[in-house]
């Protein structure tokens, strides 16, 4: 695949791509006064592509969230109906063997367009995140943290033969052994009442307002990539999410004054991006007039 770069590389280079088998690869929105930028691509031809212009490494910090591999059939429970598991053909599973050289792939790109103190996190439930943290350390990264993010009200567990399933688990890495990650420690004491912040955040799902342009099957709440985004970067640092969906590492981004990068392939969401986008922009305009 070719590609050309624009210009001004003061900013967030507008990468020109050709498209191929995989993608459209082509950048769908873009604000260069507050630094975003989301391409509909394949996150792994673009993060080849960010490699061969910039192999010292680009982005101060990664969020990820994966394809779990869930969607095997299962049933779970919906706005109290019982419903099938299924988001789509992106997240059915190839078997463990196929889903752990996929993870591979992504993450091992992901490695390559962190800079040497930069960290990643990803997220997942028990269907990925094992092969997740395996595949890091085949990598050599350091593996900081696992925080489980506990949610106070999920869906009963209609098989009545499980646990049911109320946490999911991030993972927070470096991009080696020798990086020198960034934490805000104080900011994270402060925000936690002056107490050391532990590994178990409890958040609720995205509400209705965070929704209100349509919905990902897999959307995040604004406040824990808020808390993320937090920890570990400070403003006018530049955040990758390889794999953005509705965009919400970009709209915490936006409202922390951080620049962002989101890749998406599935075209069903590129514009619920772009929406979201477009009105955290307007809401941090807003604050500051």
């Amino acid at each position: 695949m070719k590609y050309k770069t624009s210009e001004d590389f003061a900013k967030f280079p507008l990468m020109v791509m050709e498209s191929s088998e995989y993608s459209p690869n082509q950048c769908v929105y873009r604000n260069d006064e507050y630094g975003i930028w989301l391409y509909h691509a394949n996150c792994i031809e673009f993060m080849d592509m960010i490699t061969a212009k910039f192999p010292g490494g680009k982005f101060d910090m990664i969020f990820a969230d994966p394809p779990y591999f869930l969607s095997n059939g299962g049933i779970t429970c919906h706005a109290g109906k019982m419903v099938k598991v299924d988001k789509g053909q992106w997240d059915k599973s190839n078997g463990p063997e196929m889903n752990h050289e996929f993870n591979m792939a992504w993450l091992s790109r992901c490695q390559n367009v962190l800079k040497p103190n930069g960290t990643l996190w990803v997220s997942g439930t028990h269907h990925v995140i094992h092969s997740v943290g395996y595949a890091m350390q085949q990598l050599g990264m350091k593996i900081l943290n696992d925080i489980t993010w506990e949610k106070p009200n999920p869906p009963p567990n209609l098989s009545c033969r499980y646990f049911t399933h109320s946490t999911e688990t991030i993972i927070w890495a470096a991009k080696t052994e020798k990086s020198k990650h960034l934490f805000n420690y104080d900011k994270m004491r402060q925000i936690n009442n002056g107490k050391q912040m532990k590994s178990v955040w409890t958040m609720t799902a995205p509400n209705g307002d965070e929704k209100g342009f349509g919905k990902h099957p897999t959307q995040k709440p604004v406040q824990l990539l808020e808390r993320i985004i937090l920890a570990s970067t400070i403003e006018g640092n530049l955040v990758f999410d390889p794999f953005a969906g509705s965009s919400t590492t970009g709209v915490a981004s936006v409202m922390l004054k951080r620049k962002f990068v989101g890749c998406e392939l599935e075209a069903e969401f590129i514009e619920l991006s772009s929406k979201r986008l477009e009105m955290a922009i307007k809401e941090r305009a807003s604050v500051l007039n």
